[in-house]
């Protein structure tokens, strides 16, 4: 697992690797189709304790008929998830319960869906049903460090996989919010990881990289990172932004449901004009609108 203390790194590295700025990728094919970005991914949590809709999908029926009414509101991918990560409070959930939960969701999706699916998990075991079933990406929080298997999987399956950043466990990774310098430092480990992946067998065309908003960052490291999306983008990597209600958004916009929507969707749509390829939320519907102002102003100021 990553280091639960803040690395020595200045930055300087970051530095060197953005000097050669190289534009993102316009698409992913996936298994499931080419994906166009920007992108929607929406979230579907099929756990007891999830911070923003836990237990509400726990019946693989209700899962799916919530995946359906994502994918109609205008999500791209659909991304399915059996092991809360909020930052207080989620509980330590065994290989063989996040399989009871997300199994039969994702057979039903494999057959329901017209766009891609995800398999939110760091075991492999889970990650090969997902794959039998006909995801595409792996989703991993821990960049295919917690399994050692999870690489070997995804190069054979020759699927997509996001390498996002944190520190510490899905169960207490707010305690590791420490960084002398948290751009140059995700930005670092982001690019450790796609080498990894890449030397794993994992193509480049198919690495996504998320800079991990809200694991191990307090609200100044989470609005740094955004502030970062140009430098960050130029790596060459889609870059993955899943901010969808969480602390800070609250924090800034209010708790409110409406605030919740209406501030995810600014982060959205600011997210994508700084260079986002995928933004991963909980309500499509607003962040399509979001997105496709964002995406137009984008066009707009290259004529």
């Amino acid at each position: 697992m990553k280091p639960y203390v803040s690395s020595s790194s200045n930055g300087a590295a970051s530095q060197t690797n953005s000097s050669t700025r190289n534009p993102p990728p316009k698409s992913i094919r996936l298994a499931g189709g080419v994906v166009r970005f920007p992108a929607i991914m929406g979230v579907l949590n099929v756990t007891p304790d999830s911070f923003s809709d836990g237990g509400k999908f726990l019946e693989p029926g209700k899962a799916v008929a919530h995946a359906i009414e994502m994918q109609e509101a205008g999500a791209d991918i659909i991304d399915v998830g059996g092991e809360s990560t909020k930052p207080v409070g989620a509980a330590k959930v065994a290989p063989e319960v996040e399989m009871e939960r997300v199994a039969p969701v994702l057979k039903l999706l494999g057959r329901e869906l017209r766009v891609p699916f995800s398999i939110d998990t760091r075991r492999a075991s889970v990650a090969r049903i997902a794959l039998d079933a006909g995801a595409s990406i792996v989703n991993d929080i821990t960049a295919l460090e917690t399994d050692p298997e999870m690489a070997p999987l995804a190069a054979r399956a020759k699927c997509a996989v996001v390498l996002m950043h944190m520190r510490g466990e899905p169960h207490n990774h707010a305690r590791f919010a420490r960084y002398r310098n948290v751009v140059g430092e995700v930005k670092d480990y982001l690019l450790a990881r796609a080498g990894f992946a890449e030397r794993a067998g994992i193509a480049r065309a198919r690495i996504i990289l998320d800079p991990g908003i809200g694991f191990a960052k307090n609200a100044h490291h989470n609005l740094a990172l955004l502030a970062s999306l140009p430098d960050l983008a130029a790596l060459g990597y889609p870059i993955m932004i899943g901010a969808s209600r969480k602390r800070f958004v609250r924090n800034l916009a209010g708790a409110g449901e409406r605030e919740l929507v209406v501030g995810s969707a600014a982060v959205d749509a600011l997210a994508v004009a700084s260079g986002a390829s995928i933004v991963r939320v909980h309500d499509p519907a607003a962040a399509r609108a979001a997105v496709r102002i964002a995406e137009e102003l984008a066009r707009a100021a290259s004529r």
